[in-house]
């Protein structure tokens, strides 16, 4: 299935760290992990309209790896697979190589 944002709105899907244990040596069960704030881009919406009704583009582009708040956006289940729905507003930062 294919999923077009609509709007500003940016589809992203969480990428887990790879740290699974703790410094001490101690491997965290899923149930214990926070979820993970660095995200992949998947799909992005046309953009936000001005007052001209003109569309401005978003500045992310889909591979774009970015930030968010650990609870921000709505979760959704495509395929079996999990992603986030987020306004590009509520994106914190984007990371850059």
């Amino acid at each position: 299935m294919k999923v077009k944002p609509l709007g500003e709105r940016v589809l992203l899907e969480r990428v887990d760290p790879e740290e699974e244990k703790t410094s001490g040596g101690i491997y965290l069960p899923d149930t214990a992990k926070e979820k993970p704030m660095e995200a992949k881009v998947v799909e992005v919406g046309p953009g936000k309209r001005n007052e001209k009704g003109e569309v401005t583009p978003l500045e992310l582009k889909v591979g774009d790896k970015v930030i968010i708040s650990k609870w921000g956006g709505t979760e959704i289940k495509i395929d079996g697979k999990e992603y986030t729905i987020i306004g590009e507003d509520e994106i914190l930062a984007k990371i850059e190589k």
